[in-house]
């Protein structure tokens, strides 16, 4: 099975990086950047709405 990955890009310091979707919080649950450490919804944090869609499936 091939593996799955969901773009992200940080609202408030626009830090992008890619990330399984079994690494990450449901899109619902907070979500702090790596970077900066702010804090907003996982779904805020998705590049695409096909990143979204895809976190979705997976969780």
């Amino acid at each position: 099975m091939e593996e799955a990955f969901v773009q992200l890009v940080c609202p408030e310091c626009a830090k992008d990086w890619q990330s399984s979707p079994s690494d990450l919080p449901k899109h619902d649950d907070m979500f702090h950047c790596p970077n900066c450490h702010a804090s907003r919804r996982t779904a805020e944090f998705t590049r695409t709405n096909r990143d979204l869609e895809t976190l979705k499936t997976f969780q």
